[in-house]
């Protein structure tokens, strides 16, 4: 492999975390970009910033090949929301690539994106697509599925709700979800690097399974030793909207979960020549 240093975003998030690690087994160099310091992998040089317009910012990542862009937001508050980190961030990161004179970006986006979407989280996802696009950068833009790992948002969710004795499932539990490993993520993030032929592409970031989020949530209790508790979709939403710092899922988590989502597995397989495995729940 032509030797390559690759800049990762978001370095210190769950999948920030674990790209690093396969990227340090595979002896692959890496700068990370975070706002506070993290345990560093070998190989690495470690970016901490204040703000992403720093004067010198640009000069820190000159060699690297290709950026990883992993900062993003799920939630909105009255000081970050979905513009300000989904999109406005994104373009700082284009004006960054080019400074530097990195040539790939690849950006994890959302399964479900879509021009006619009205939901906020994806309008802000399909922006940030769109300013990638226009760049004239070589992109990979990676519409993720649930990513699936130790400590992933999901399990720990579910995890959480263990603890109180029950895992809730909103309404039918019959929307579906196409899980994917946070180990094959890493893989092909780098296939995405190194491999032509996933050059200026959109492909769905899916596992080779669908599964009802009702039958992932019995398995996970059963694990658990819990029970599962169906609440009615009119009361998850309205738990989500009033009383937040409580309920089972957030507003925007309910509109990811039930929009039953899936994608194209076999044009991420065929894309990235190898076989990426059902993660285990």
């Amino acid at each position: 492999m032509e030797q390559i240093r690759i800049a990762v975003s978001g370095s210190n998030g769950f999948v920030g975390r674990n790209l690093r690690r396969f990227l340090s087994e595979k002896k692959i160099p890496v700068t990370t970009l975070a706002r506070k310091k993290h345990k560093q992998f070998r190989l690495e040089k470690r970016i901490v910033f204040s703000n992403l317009v720093e004067k010198n910012l640009a000069g820190k990542l000159k060699g690297c090949t290709a950026l990883i862009h992993l900062i993003g937001t799920g939630v909105q508050t009255a000081s970050s929301d979905y513009d300000l980190v989904n999109v406005d961030i994104t373009n700082n990161m284009i004006s960054l690539c080019k400074k530097s004179k990195i040539k790939k970006i690849v950006y994890i986006s959302g399964l479900g994106v879509h021009p006619s979407t009205t939901f906020g989280y994806f309008i802000s996802k399909l922006r940030a697509e769109r300013q990638i696009i226009r760049s004239g950068l070589d992109y990979t833009i990676l519409r993720a599925s649930y990513i699936i790992g130790k400590d992933d948002p999901l399990t720990k969710n579910l995890a959480r709700q263990a603890s109180h004795g029950a895992i809730i499932i909103p309404g039918t539990g019959s929307y579906r979800l196409q899980p994917i490993s946070v180990v094959d993520v890493s893989k092909i993030i780098l296939e995405c690097v190194i491999n032509k032929k996933l050059s200026n592409k959109i492909v769905d970031l899916v596992g080779p399974k669908t599964v009802t989020f009702a039958s992932l949530a019995n398995r996970f209790a059963k694990n658990k030793g819990v029970k599962v508790k169906k609440i009615s979709l009119e009361k998850a939403y309205y738990d989500a909207l009033n009383r937040p710092s409580t309920a089972a899922y957030g507003l925007d988590d309910l509109n990811i979960l039930v929009g039953d989502y899936t994608g194209n597995y076999e044009k991420l397989a065929r894309l990235c020549g190898f076989k990426i495995r059902a993660p285990v729940l």
